[in-house]
């Protein structure tokens, strides 16, 4: 699995696992989770905010309830095998 490392606007650092990436209305998003060896991890959607001029990608969390339900099952599908929960 892919491990990407993000810098927050105030410079802290996290690793995170990309577990799934999806594409939807010409947008992409990313499920990512904690590097762990627990079988539950925390994980979070991202959306790329990033224009076609940037060179590196800029996340920002998925927060809108709608999107997120919308979302889900297209992780699933992508996951088949694991379980997401809100």
């Amino acid at each position: 699995m892919e491990r990407l490392l993000f810098t927050t606007t105030d410079g802290e650092e996290f690793e995170f696992i990309i577990e799934a990436q999806v594409r939807m209305s010409g947008k992409n998003y990313i499920l990512v989770s904690e590097d762990t060896d627990e079988e539950e991890a925390e994980a979070m959607i991202l959306e790329d905010v990033s224009g076609p001029e940037e060179e590196e990608a800029l996340y920002v969390p998925v927060e809108d309830e709608e999107l997120l339900d919308t979302l889900m099952p297209l992780f699933e599908e992508e996951l088949e095998d694991a379980e997401i929960r809100n």
